[in-house]
């Protein structure tokens, strides 16, 4: 089984007058991974997926597949009907990703028997791991404990982006030793590798991403002081990508940066200059 430790990078999907930047995509895939981190999440929240189309989610991520290599890719999948769902996961698998991060169907509100259902039938379908998504205030549905540890029994699933926000499903994943858990909630990052974590997905991480790599290094080699001042030192930063919906903040202070544009896809709506500029005195302030 493959091992998903490190900080991944839920990447942003750039987009210049309503289309893909493909050119301004790549940029910030290179520098992310100088950066030093474990790789790219493709397509995920942060990457405004709902708002592709299916061949515009391939096409992200066969651009990213140009500059990255394929185990350090990890492409999400989501939807609430399950054939398409398996169809898209078949186009998806013709290319060289490490993972599926796949969350539960949203919307529909299935029974925990329904969800156990689900995520093992996609983990028969696919031929690389699966990385369970669990994070109950976007999809309207909540993977009760039992449930989860029963879904990551499967051979399969490799990992949990833990944002259930229960300290309880935590424990017991990580007391299961079944799978790596990969922290999902970026404010939560220290306690959740002090805790045992293997890693996280982290949008905050675009910004300074070096200093969560040193982060997770800090906490590995249990210089837990030093770990904390680390910590506490990007908390207001964090705290601040998170004022207005993800991933208008992240966009807006890689675009101060010059790594893209800030423009995101309708009904999304830039940042307020307010938080903006708050941004750019915190980043000036690392």
């Amino acid at each position: 089984m493959s091992s998903f430790q490190g900080i991944w990078v839920p990447i942003v999907t750039p987009f210049a007058d309503g289309a893909i930047d493909f050119e301004a995509l790549q940029r910030l895939c290179k520098h992310l991974l100088h950066s030093g981190v474990r790789g790219l999440v493709v397509c995920g929240t942060t990457g405004e997926a709902a708002a592709l189309d299916q061949d515009e989610q391939l096409a992200v991520l066969d651009a990213v597949l140009q500059v990255v290599p394929g185990e350090r890719v990890i492409m999400g999948l989501a939807g609430n009907h399950l054939k398409s769902l398996l169809a898209r996961q078949q186009a998806i698998l013709q290319r060289p990703v490490a993972a599926l991060l796949v969350p539960a169907p949203y919307y529909i509100r299935p029974s925990q028997a329904a969800l156990e259902s689900f995520f093992h039938t996609v983990a028969e379908a696919s031929s690389v791991p699966l990385i369970v998504y669990d994070i109950p205030y976007r999809t309207g549905v909540t993977l009760d404990t039992a449930t989860l540890l029963n879904i990551v029994r499967h051979p399969r699933i490799a990992a949990v982006k833990d944002c259930g926000g229960s300290l309880d499903k935590t424990l017991a994943l990580l007391a299961s030793g079944a799978v790596e858990v990969l922290c999902g909630e970026d404010l939560q990052l220290f306690n959740a590798l002090c805790l045992g974590a293997s890693g996280a997905i982290a949008a905050a991480a675009h910004i300074q991403p070096q200093l969560y790599v040193q982060l997770l290094q800090q906490v590995g080699d249990q210089q837990l002081l030093a770990a904390r001042a680390t910590f506490m030192q990007l908390a207001p930063l964090i705290q601040a990508l998170f004022a207005e919906p993800n991933p208008a903040p992240v966009k807006a202070l890689l675009a101060q940066q010059g790594f893209i544009g800030p423009e995101l896809r309708e009904p999304m709506q830039p940042c307020s200059a307010a938080t903006a500029e708050r941004l750019r005195l915190l980043l000036g302030n690392l």
